[in-house]
């Protein structure tokens, strides 16, 4: 039973050391020469105006979560579609009630205001 897993774990071993053989290597022989100049952070050619670095409203991230979230919620309706025959009348309620949390979830995080972008 586990001899079937083996070639994904050797996949999975060799495809890891690799990466890390690469960004090793890459540390190991890439050029060591930063200066004020090459390590300022680089904006069009134009003289940087304030840090390289902001601080970021949080409503980025809850946007961000919220596509994540319904992005991944969307991949099973592929699933269903294949099998929509098979399930039936079922499988359609089911779909139904899947769609209706959605939805539920959807217009929560509307009323909330998570989608307003200002």
């Amino acid at each position: 039973m586990l001899q079937d897993y083996l070639p994904i774990a050797i996949l999975l071993i060799l495809s890891t050391g690799l990466a890390f053989l690469i960004v090793g290597l890459g540390h190991l022989f890439g050029p060591k020469r930063p200066t004020e100049r090459k390590l300022a952070p680089y904006e069009s050619g134009m003289r940087p105006i304030g840090p390289g670095t902001r601080r970021l409203p949080v409503r980025f991230y809850l946007i961000a979560v919220l596509f994540i979230l319904f992005d991944i919620e969307v991949i099973f309706f592929l699933p269903w579609a294949v099998t929509f025959r098979q399930l039936g009348l079922f499988g359609l309620i089911e779909m139904f009630i899947f769609i209706l949390i959605l939805l539920v979830g959807y217009v929560y995080a509307w009323k909330k205001g998570a989608l307003e972008w200002d």
